[in-house]
């Protein structure tokens, strides 16, 4: 493949992938990702909730899709949305996140009233790791179904919930912790005080062809 310029190995800037070259690049991972699981684009748009026209238009970079649109993506592929990021992926040591400026994004657990904001996100090497600050507030439902790959870390902040995690139940409130396999199914099974308030930390391994 002919190199640009500007693709040269060069010192970091600082300066944003530009949005054409972005958005080709997230197109192909989701392509590649979704032929290494040997799915359709038939069977990964209805497992998005996309048109397949949509889900063509994001593998070949001619639209700019939504972080909601990702996320939905990322959870019908069962893979982290950072993962999607990982060929743009600038070496950072540091990633802040003033106060409420968290992005608000959709995973499953929305269509429950849970709400999900994302404080960053790194792919490191082997790791992809993507931090969350999740509400649970009156409109809120239990939901206790999640199942995606890596692990999770949950520190409760504020109010009180029966976590799930397999056949097992945790009551956590205001600074308990669970760390678990996030392939069993898992979720708060019980809203008990509200508003509730959690960290979640998820890790996987970045996935190779040759996985």
């Amino acid at each position: 493949m002919t190199q640009d310029a500007t693709d040269n190995p060069t010192e970091d800037t600082g300066e944003a992938t530009p949005p054409q070259k972005l958005e080709a690049a997230i197109g192909a991972e989701i392509r590649r990702q979704r032929k290494r699981q040997d799915m359709t684009m038939a069977m990964l748009a209805d497992a998005a909730g996309l048109s397949q026209g949509m889900l063509s238009k994001i593998e070949t970079g001619q639209t700019s899709p939504s972080l909601a649109t990702l996320a939905s993506v990322a959870e019908a592929l069962a893979v982290p949305l950072s993962s999607f990021f990982s060929a743009t992926e600038q070496s950072r040591d540091v990633s802040y996140v003033p106060k409420g400026q968290g992005i608000g994004i959709d995973r499953r657990g929305t269509r429950a009233g849970h709400l999900y904001h994302l404080l960053g996100h790194s792919v490191r090497g082997a790791l992809e790791m993507e931090p969350y600050l999740i509400k649970l507030d009156e409109g809120s439902e239990p939901y206790d179904e999640f199942r995606h790959e890596g692990m999770e870390f949950i520190h409760m902040l504020s109010g009180k919930v029966n976590y799930r995690h397999g056949d097992r139940y945790y009551t956590l409130n205001p600074g308990d912790s669970l760390f678990f396999d996030s392939m069993s199914p898992h979720g708060p099974a019980e809203l008990l005080e509200l508003p509730a308030i959690y960290l979640s930390v998820i890790a996987a391994r970045t996935k190779t062809d040759d996985d």
